[in-house]
Order: C-alpha cells, then structure tokens, then sequence
C-alpha cells in the first residue's frame, strides 16, 4: 500500500472515530449576553497566545488578564483591526506566511491593528483532536473582541477575521459569539478546512452568519486522491473558486506520488501546501498588486464558466477577489469563478470569444485558432476543438484567458485546421471525382463572431476585412476587423 493510502486511511480511521464526537456539537457556544456575564464572574484564561504585531519580526504579546498589555503594546482604538488565524500544524511552527501578511497588511494599510492568533499547542495534534480545539479558540478570539468592546468601546464590527484552513472555521466560531447590531465586520476564509466540516450544518462551520459579511477562497477541493483539503460547499456570502477552486497553476498535482516517493510524508505535504495556501498568495496579491486586481464572475458551476457564458457584470456578478472585495450583503450565497496564473501577479484578462455558424451543410468538427490584436497588445495563438458535429445553424462560446490587456479589439485571424484524417479522405474523394479540381473546397460559413472583454464588459463584432463574405476555406487563413458599427466613433470619422 502506498504511503499516500496509509496516510488517508489512517485519516480515514480518525474521521470514524472521532466524527462523532464533533457532528452537532455546540459544547461550550453561549449566547453572547451568556458569555458577557461569565466573564465578568470569574477571568477567561485563554488556551491561546495573541500578539500585536508591530512590524518586521516584531510583536507584543497581549494577555488578556492583564488589560494593561493592551495600552502598552500600542493597541489603537481609533484603528481598524485585522485577526489573523493559521490553521492546523504539522510541526508546531508558525507558518511563514502569517508574518508576512501581517507585514503586507501593516505596510499597505499603515493605520491598522495586525494581531496574530497562536493557536499551535492545539493545532499540532492529530487532525480531528485540533478539529475539536477550534471552538475553543474562536471563543478565545470572541473574549479578546469582548475585553476590546468592554475597555476601549470599541465596536465588533470594526474587526476583520482572516483565519487559514482550521483557522477560517475558527474565524466562524468567534463570530457565532455576536448577534444582531454586534456582529463582527467581516471575516475571510482562505481555503477553509473541508475533512469534518464538509457536508455540516452552517453552526458547525464557517457561514454567513458569523459576520456582516464573509468571503472565502477555496483553492485545493480536489477530490481525486480521496481526500479534498480544503471545503468545496459554499460558507460564505461570496465565495471564490480560482481555477474551479480544485487544481492550482504551478502546483504540479499530478507530481504527488512521485513526490511521496522521492520525500515521503514531506512530499506530499509541500504538494499538498501549495494548492491549499494558494488562497494565501491570491489575498496576499490583492494588496500588494492594487493596479491588477483579480475580477471574479458569478456562475452556476465551473463548466459553464469554462464554456465563457458567464462574464457578466450586471448586478453585482461580477467582483474583485481578496481585500478590495465589494462586500454586498446577499440573502443566499453567491459562487464566483475566475482564472490565475501560476506566479504573483496572478491576474488573468477573461475574454469570451463566440462564433456562429450558419446553414453548415458538411458534418464537420473544426479545429480553430485564432489570434487577437488590440490597441495596446496581441495575443498568442489560441486554439479551439469543437468536439461534436456541426450541422445547420449553431453558436459556440469559449473562455479565453491572456495574461496581459490587449486594448480595444481591433483585428481578429482565424485559422481552420481540419484533422489530418480528415483532410486525406476528403483528398481521396477529390481525386475519385473527374472534375475534383473545379470542385472547391469545403467550407465553414461564418455568421456573428464577437469577442467579448469580462473586464471591461465591452463586446466587440468582427466583420470579413475585405468584403468577400464570411466563408473559410479548410487550412484557409482569414483575417477579421472590428465592425464598422462597433468602430468608436472618432475613429469612425477618421476612417471615413
């Protein structure tokens, strides 16, 4: 059995063991005037560890039955305040990431209170145990929110939980604390652990109803290995699926095994690290590359979204993912999906590109490329395989992602490249025929072809460049230009 088998089955064996004790559970959760009076009874001592962070490597340990450290760490009541939570740990040290989003946050916010959630003595236990710890440290986070109200007035709804993995579900947790007018602002969750939350009620996990409003990024559900990391079900009033929110650019999944032979456990968790953080890296990017912000777009699921029928930005379906969300409060939650690329900045142009085709007589499945000239760039080839028949009239839609902005779309070139087995039939028939040299050769008849920019929401028509109709000839190319009616008008007038 390979090392990644035994490493799920033994999960596996934990799920059903300890699965029990957590499904339903709300041990230790009281409604917020509950918890109000206990802590005045008698001194909440905290399982864990809070620091203010202050900048570089440099923190402030707040305790919280010493009111004073907050005072002399240098807690501003005026400033907003950001919670960070890291998830689950294998080696009981503080990922390298937290302090460099609380770095990022410091420098690009300035006027900001970073406090990071330690948590690792309970999260570097076997997974279900640090599942069974996370209500324990969200109330930990909902008693540092409360002292913060109680010495300083200061407001719930003024704080941003930013919580990692087991950290999100934390997150939630501190927030089911507050209700009505005191709920807490808003919480992120960056790929929120999916074992013994998947599937479970909104109290058990992240949801909605833990903040005015919630958002989340979920970038490693993969399902094939029999384990999905991160939760693939929607917890959040937006919730983000880069690349389908199951495989990551440049993580190389399809690698696994050969990772685990070669590094053992280290390899699967370096594997399995890149997908999962990725949903770090995108927030972490949000802040520092303000100039190309990720535009995410409403849609049932990712298939259609690949299909390119959902660039669409009328009613709020449309919306930036990470920090410069638009937060816009819905009655049901809302999945958004978007392409990245594999490195920062992990910006993508989306471009829906759709083509008509009109009384197509031949049975045929093209394969296309196309090209694209803007006002500010060009693209590389694409190429597009239609894998069912075309016959009489039909319109396909594709999604298109560049990693650059092209501009105003002014020339479209379209290639048709029939299969190589294909063409030798229709090579075979031409010669069996007498006059298969007058015969021409076969065509597509090209109806409406419009390409359309999600990020701008501009749609572009191409029209045959010299008049001669829109067939195309097999192995033919064929150049396109902006319509004349879809010209700007400016360059209307020139032209003419």
């Amino acid at each position: 059995m390979s090392v990644l088998k035994i490493f799920c089955c033994l999960l596996l064996m934990h799920h059903l063991n300890e699965g029990k004790k957590i499904r339903g559970s709300r041990t230790g959760v009281m409604s917020t005037g509950d918890i109000g009076v206990q802590w005045v009874k008698e001194p909440h001592v905290s399982s864990s560890v809070f620091s203010l962070f202050l900048g570089g490597e440099d923190t402030c340990t707040l305790d919280l039955l010493q009111l004073h450290t907050l005072t002399s760490c240098g807690f501003n009541s005026s400033n907003p305040l950001i919670i960070i939570t890291h998830g689950w740990s294998v080696d009981a040290v503080m990922e390298t990431w937290v302090l460099r989003l609380a770095t990022i946050l410091k420098e690009n916010l300035v006027d900001v209170n970073v406090v990071i959630t330690d948590w690792l003595l309970l999260a570097h236990q076997h997974y279900p145990i640090a599942v069974q710890s996370t209500r324990t440290v969200g109330k930990d986070i909902a008693h540092l929110l409360q002292l913060l109200q109680d010495v300083y007035q200061y407001p719930v709804k003024k704080a941003h939980l930013i919580g990692y993995s087991l950290g999100a579900h934390i997150s939630g947790f501190a927030g089911s604390y507050f209700k009505g007018s005191r709920k807490i602002g808003r919480i992120t969750g960056l790929d929120p652990a999916g074992p013994l939350f998947e599937g479970m009620s909104p109290t058990d996990r992240l949801s909605p109803d833990d903040a005015e409003f919630v958002d989340a990024i979920h970038t490693f559900t993969h399902e094939r290995l029999g384990l999905s990391v991160g939760i693939k079900q929607a917890v959040a009033h937006y919730d983000f699926y880069p690349n389908g929110g199951d495989f990551q650019p440049g993580c190389n999944l399809q690698h696994i095994y050969e990772h685990i032979s070669e590094y053992g456990l280290i390899g699967f968790e370096q594997t399995v690290k890149c997908a999962h953080e990725r949903s770090v890296h995108l927030f972490i990017d949000s802040l520092l590359n303000k100039d190309k912000q990720s535009m995410a777009y409403r849609c049932s699921d990712n298939n259609a979204f690949e299909r390119g029928v959902c660039l669409d930005c009328r009613r709020n379906r449309c919306n930036t993912l990470g920090y410069d969300i638009k937060k816009v409060r819905t009655g049901r939650g809302k999945k958004f999906f978007l392409k990245t690329g594999s490195r920062m900045p992990f910006k993508l142009f989306h471009y829906q590109f759709r083509i008509q085709f009109v009384n197509q007589m031949e049975n045929v499945q093209p394969s296309l490329t196309i090209s694209l000239t803007g006002t500010k760039d060009e693209s590389r080839d694409l190429t597009f395989t239609i894998n069912e028949n075309i016959l009489g009239n039909k319109t396909f839609t594709f999604l298109i992602t560049l990693d650059k902005d092209l501009g105003e779309l002014m020339m479209l070139e379209l290639h048709w490249e029939g299969s190589a087995l294909w063409r030798n039939m229709w090579n075979r028939v031409q010669t069996m025929i007498l006059w298969g040299n007058q015969e021409r050769n076969p065509q597509l008849t090209l109806g409406k072809i419009s390409v359309k920019a999600g990020e701008t929401q501009e749609r572009t028509s191409f029209c045959a460049m010299n008049n001669d109709g829109q067939d195309v000839e097999v192995s033919q190319d064929k150049v396109f230009v902006r319509c004349e009616e879809d010209m700007p008008k400016q360059r209307k007038r020139k032209h003419n």
